[in-house]
């Protein structure tokens, strides 16, 4: 398996390049096919040599091969993490469908993540095709198992249902916060992450991963409160604790609604 396995991280440190210019160009309102990639302070054109994921960061020690400014050591740290994520969904669902559409939906969640960071926004672009990929997702899925055009057709209803959930969940919660604390509580943005999510998880899991999302915003908002490093009424990216309950979810989500009804609900 260590061929595959290092073919699979080759691919995700791949992806995770592209992820770059997806989270550098997209909030600019850049194109992300063109132009090539190029240094964001001298403006040249990256050699094949300069290009290559992770390790052309290390062999450059972090600077431009042409003007010699410092490269953030953050665009080989999102290709690492996307390899990894590759290889943990690889282990997870093997040589299946279900690997390829769920590299595309960490990459997704990745680059919403790391743009909310950076801009307090989910742009509606990325938002809107995770959607439908989701859509997709939920049908392809069908050719993993046994295919039927009624398990077809249920499958996409469950990523239907699963996104309007989404959607209305977060806008109940955005109306509702606002009104109890007298400030916007939930970007609009949030709401349309949970579409995305939810039609690629379907509601049920969908809520285990607001649950995850919630649960561990709280810990660390508080714990960003009682340090003061936040203040109360400062808006916190919740971005990217979606796409980390979304994540864990997908690796864990049966083992966690396992043990959450063996130890409450054993009889259920």
């Amino acid at each position: 398996m260590w061929p595959l396995a290092l073919i699979v991280f080759a691919l995700g440190a791949s992806m995770g390049s592209f992820l770059n210019v997806v989270i550098y160009r997209i909030p600019a309102g850049l194109s992300i096919l063109w132009p090539p990639s190029r240094c964001p302070k001298c403006y040249s054109r990256l050699k094949v040599t300069e290009n290559v994921p992770i390790f052309s960061w290390l062999w450059l020690r972090g600077r431009c091969g042409h003007c010699r400014s410092a490269i953030s050591i953050r665009y080989p740290v999102v290709e690492l993490i996307t390899a990894l994520l590759f290889l943990i969904v690889f282990w997870k669902f093997g040589i299946t469908i279900s690997t390829l559409g769920y590299w595309f939906f960490f990459s997704w969640l990745l680059a919403l993540s790391m743009i909310d960071l950076d801009t307090m926004t989910l742009p509606n672009p990325l938002t809107q095709s995770g959607l439908i990929l989701g859509l997709f997702f939920q049908i392809f899925t069908t050719l993993d198992t046994n295919f039927q055009i009624n398990n077809l057709v249920n499958h996409l209803i469950i990523g239907i249902i699963g996104a309007v959930v989404g959607l209305w969940l977060f806008d109940l919660i955005s109306i509702f916060g606002s009104i109890a604390f007298g400030q916007t509580v939930m970007g609009g943005g949030d709401a349309k992450l949970a579409a995305m999510i939810g039609a690629w998880l379907g509601w049920k899991y969908l809520l285990l991963a607001c649950f995850l999302a919630c649960a561990l915003g709280a810990f660390i908002g508080g714990a960003a409160i009682a340090l003061s490093l936040l203040d109360r009424r400062q808006p916190m990216p919740f971005g990217p604790f979606l796409a980390i309950g979304a994540s864990l979810t997908v690796i864990w989500g049966n083992q966690i609604l396992s043990t959450y009804f063996n130890l409450f609900f054993p009889h259920f």
